[in-house]
């Protein structure tokens, strides 16, 4: 007993005694997170399945009669996996945007600050959980979608859709804390969905091919990080796309490396956070 004491007591103040990671803490963070979306997840998880899927049903019967064609593949075949993707980016970000700041509103946020866990890992235990939804609703979404008539969702390169599965996810997650630091109501953050989310979600070719752009609009197009994510994605399952497959991973995780290193100094510095 003497000797647990005396090694207690040579620690100097401020100096840490969790070594390296804290582990426990982190993973309870992530399963606070991933428990808080879980309660509603008929809200957070199902609606936003059913409304990709009217999604996709709206377009095919509007537009898919006919045998109409988009790269060579009928419009539901091309349609799906773009709409997964798009389901799981935005709802990765509803996510990750929406917890310091109800911290925030409702005066809770210092149950982030004062709990013994680094920078690194209140970052990586919120985009974990905001990933962890985004994954939730694309394997539902692609559950339905394989038994749904006339449409073909088996994917042919996994590795394709893992990769961008991830970075499209981990894309949204890292906007949606930076908006979560920035934003001080609810007001802010919608307009961040509103005018910035859907948006460049609904112009990243996911409801049709760049190749019939001229111009602006298809440079615009390659300038949207979104179209990079949709269109990778979109290879995994056809094994067709309208951009180069490297270059949108490599481009994708340099993006997603210069958000997260963001997201770490704002969350190092407490910008906006702290009193």
């Amino acid at each position: 007993m003497n000797d647990q004491t005396s090694r207690w007591v040579t620690h100097e103040p401020g100096v840490p005694v969790i070594p390296l990671v804290n582990w426990a803490g982190l993973w309870t963070l992530y399963l606070k997170e991933v428990r808080r979306f879980f309660k509603v997840q008929l809200q957070t998880i199902w609606a936003p399945a059913c409304t990709t899927l009217l999604y996709l049903i709206i377009f095919t019967v509007a537009l898919g009669r006919g045998g109409r064609l988009v790269m060579g593949y009928p419009l539901a075949d091309f349609l799906a996996p773009g709409l997964i993707m798009m389901g799981m980016m935005q709802n990765a970000f509803a996510n990750a945007s929406f917890s310091l700041l109800v911290g925030k509103v409702q005066g809770t946020i210092v149950d982030y600050l004062m709990p013994p866990l680094s920078t690194g890992e209140l970052l990586t235990a919120m985009t974990a959980a905001a990933v962890t939804r985004a994954a939730l609703i694309g394997i539902a979404v692609w559950t339905v979608m394989l038994f749904w008539p006339g449409v073909h969702v088996m994917p042919r390169h996994l590795v394709a859709v893992l990769w961008f599965g991830l970075m499209g996810s981990l894309l949204l997650s890292f906007m949606g804390l930076i908006t979560s630091i920035w934003a001080e109501k609810f007001d802010h953050a919608a307009s961040v969905t509103n005018f910035v989310v859907v948006p460049l979600s609904l112009l990243s070719g996911t409801f049709y091919s760049i190749q019939n752009l001229h111009g602006a609009f298809r440079a615009f197009s390659h300038a949207n990080p979104f179209f990079y994510v949709i269109s990778g994605f979109r290879y995994g399952f056809l094994g067709t796309t309208d951009s180069p497959v490297l270059f949108g991973a490599l481009f994708l995780l340099l993006v997603n490396m210069a958000l997260c290193a963001l997201c770490y100094l704002l969350l190092r510095r407490g910008w906006r956070l702290k009193a």
